[in-house]
Formats: C-alpha cells, structure tokens, sequence
C-alpha cells in the first residue's frame, strides 16, 4: 500500500503553493485539498492545524505537519531525491538565511507597501526597494538562488517573484521591475516560466481578479474605520 501524502491548501495561497511545488520537485504524487479560508474551514483542518486553523497543512501517513516553512524542511529530510538544499552545512546555513530574509523582512514589506496608505506609502516603498536591492545581490549572476535548478530559496522567493508582481500591477506601483532590478526580474521571469513551477502556480488570468477585489474589500472597510 502506498504512502498517504495530502496537501490541505488554498487555491491563491503562497504558502500553500510552496508546499505543492516541493512535492513536485520531489516526485512525490499527493492529493490536494482546496479549503475555503474566507468561508467555513473544514473539520479536517481544524482537527490537522487546531492552534492555527490556517493551510498549509500537509498530511504524510495520519500525521499533519503545519507551517509552510516546517513543511518545506520535513519534506526535504523525508523524500531524499532531488534535494532543493545544498549539502554543504554552509550553503545549507546561508540558504536558511536567505529563506528568513525573504519571509521576515522582503514578503511582508513589499506587501505592506501595495496595501499601505497614500501617505505612508512612500516610506515603505523605499523599505521594500531596500529590501529588494539585497535580496538581488544574493542571486550573484546564478539563474536561480539554488544554481542552475530551483531550490528552497527559490520556492520561498515565489512569494515576491510571483504574487507581489500581479498585487503591484493592480495598484500601479513600480517595485520589482526589469530597470530597478533586472536580475531578480529576469529570476522571476523565469522562475514563473519553469515547467514544474508553472504547473503548481495559480492562473494569473484568475489571480488577478481574486486580489483585485481583496484590495476593494480592504480599502472598502478602511472607509468605513
């Protein structure tokens, strides 16, 4: 009997997507389970992720294993083929460090900069500019972080190659961009144009409308506040 290997995620989630793309990298054939996260969550959910009640949540043999970042790891120590971390302890570390950068500092300021207030717009535009500038320098003229093949930092980049681009096209804003930064730019482009990346990321014809009308919402109940 095979192994059981579930993805509970959403459809426009980055987080859920990483999840999705390293089981793909890994070969690893899993059923995927969209939860509605703005409507009832389901049983299954709550019982797999009870402290968080968010996806991701992968599910391998009845056991669920729950933060996106944690997922990513376990499914690397599990499934040894075509590892997405380097071997070398220091790779490996400056890997991870990169993979905190992106989540703790570049993600959540370039997002905070598409949804941020016409007057503090600027500040935090400038931030996340920062914030971009560094994370290019760790591209170092490779194709990918991970070299000439998608790596762990590459899926956490996702984040910011992909979902930040369609959110800034939105908001007509100018942050990650082929004249401001043409190699991350050009990662991006073909991070988004790799095969297996392209067969996990959400349609951009249907992400589009999905965050257009996440930013209505937002700036509809910022009015009424």
């Amino acid at each position: 009997m095979g192994e059981e290997v579930k993805v509970f995620g959403y459809w426009a989630s980055p987080y859920s997507y990483r999840a999705e793309l390293a089981l793909k990298l890994k070969g690893v054939s899993y059923e995927y389970i969209n939860e509605e996260i703005f409507g009832n969550k389901s049983d299954l959910l709550l019982k797999y992720n009870p402290i968080h009640k968010k996806v991701p949540v992968l599910l391998h043999n009845g056991k669920p294993i729950v933060e996106s970042l944690v997922i990513l790891e376990y499914i690397e120590e599990t499934w040894k083929q075509n590892p997405y971390l380097p071997q070398d302890p220091y790779d490996k570390a400056t890997a991870r460090f990169w993979i905190k950068f992106i989540d703790e500092k570049c993600f959540p300021t370039l997002w905070l900069a598409a949804w941020s207030a016409e007057n503090e717009r600027e500040k935090v535009t400038n931030e996340a500019c920062e914030y971009l500038k560094t994370l290019e320098s760790a591209l170092n003229g490779k194709k990918f972080f991970g070299g000439e093949t998608i790596g762990m930092v590459d899926i956490v980049a996702s984040s910011v190659g992909y979902f930040i681009r369609v959110t800034q096209e939105i908001m007509g804003l100018n942050l990650l961009s082929a004249d401001k930064f043409p190699q991350l730019f050009q990662w991006s482009e073909d991070f988004a144009n790799c095969s297996i990346a392209k067969e996990s990321l959400p349609p951009r014809d249907k992400l589009l409308p999905f965050v257009k009308g996440l930013i209505a919402k937002y700036q509809q109940d910022n009015a009424k506040a």
